[in-house]
């Protein structure tokens, strides 16, 4: 199989991932890599009433460390930097998780890969768990959260470091 087609049947599968997400977890997934990514002024594009303002504005403050943590993932055998890297996005996560708008595991591996890239995999699955069992989360929400990741997720032996290829975006008409 050629590098070319293998990228697409790549992208195909992580469509049809995004596909099999609720309404809500792809509308947040959206809006959040609009947020993340820079895509455009998510005030206007997803709060045009104002009835979201703070929920994006705090995305907005909490992806602020993205840019860093792009670039602070430890080696997966390596203790240096993991203090801080997990910290953060524990925090992060938890803000997100927060707002009830992921329902599962697969939603938020999708959105944290392309938030963070592939060096961000490995640590993902304690990263969810840390965020969803946090206090903050509601006890009905935190038991949903953790029952949605599946034991081969926890305990997986290796991650890919393929960059995701999918980048779902909110496609808008001008009909009213």
């Amino acid at each position: 199989m050629s590098y070319q087609s293998s990228t697409a049947s790549l992208a195909i599968a992580e469509m049809r991932e995004f596909a099999g997400f609720t309404a809500d977890e792809r509308q947040f997934i959206e809006r959040s890599l609009d947020i993340a990514l820079g895509r455009g002024d998510a005030f206007k594009q997803w709060s045009p009433d104002g009835g979201d303002a703070r929920a994006i504005r705090k995305q907005y403050l909490a992806y602020r460390e993205l840019r860093t943590l792009r670039e602070a993932a430890p080696e997966p055998h390596a203790m240096d930097g993991i203090s801080f890297y997990m910290g953060a996005l524990i925090r992060i996560a938890a803000n997100d998780l927060a707002l009830e708008q992921i329902e599962t595991f697969s939603a938020f591996r999708f959105l944290y890969e392309r938030l963070l890239g592939a060096s961000a995999r490995p640590y993902l699955p304690a990263v969810f768990c840390a965020a969803a069992a946090l206090p903050q989360i509601r006890p009905g929400i935190r038991r949903v959260l953790l029952q949605s990741l599946s034991e081969t997720a926890a305990t997986a032996p290796g991650w890919s470091e393929r960059e995701p290829s999918f980048f779902p975006e909110r496609v808008l008409s001008d009909a009213a």
